[in-house]
């Protein structure tokens, strides 16, 4: 039994365990604010239901909180720098994260990718509290 208890503590301590705080924005504030992101994203669940129309510029960002940066299945058109900040460089869209990034896209990414010529396909930088758009975002997905 002591073997038993060896084991799963061990694989406890092995499992990475992301905790994701609780947003500090205003989500009804930040559905407002989503306007500016619309006309590239939207949100959409795994069964289809509409949120936000689905634009077909961007990736869609149900689930965003908590996802690998650059990682979503069925959207190809990732700028490398973004995929190198999830992948390589660990990056997990939580509430710091995302801020950071929609401030100033690719400045964010060359910050954490080290690479002075990284850029985003994200031109636009958010106006107004992203943190009101992130605890928006934060209430779709798993």
């Amino acid at each position: 039994m002591t073997k038993l208890k060896s084991l799963v503590v061990a694989a406890l301590v092995a499992t990475p365990f992301v905790a994701q705080a609780e947003p500090t924005g205003n989500a009804a504030a930040g559905e407002s604010e989503f306007r500016q992101c619309a006309s590239c994203h939207g949100v959409v669940d795994p069964d289809g239901t509409v949120i936000q129309r689905l634009a077909p510029t961007g990736p869609n960002l149900w689930g965003v909180a908590g996802r690998q940066a650059g990682a979503y299945d069925g959207y190809a058109r990732f700028s490398g720098a973004i995929v190198a900040a999830g992948a390589e460089h660990g990056v997990v869209w939580d509430e710091a994260s995302f801020v950071a990034f929609v401030t100033d896209p690719s400045g964010y990414l060359r910050e954490v990718t080290g690479d002075s010529r990284a850029r985003s396909n994200m031109n636009h930088r958010l106006r107004g509290s992203a943190e009101d758009i992130y605890a928006y975002l934060a209430q779709f997905g798993e």
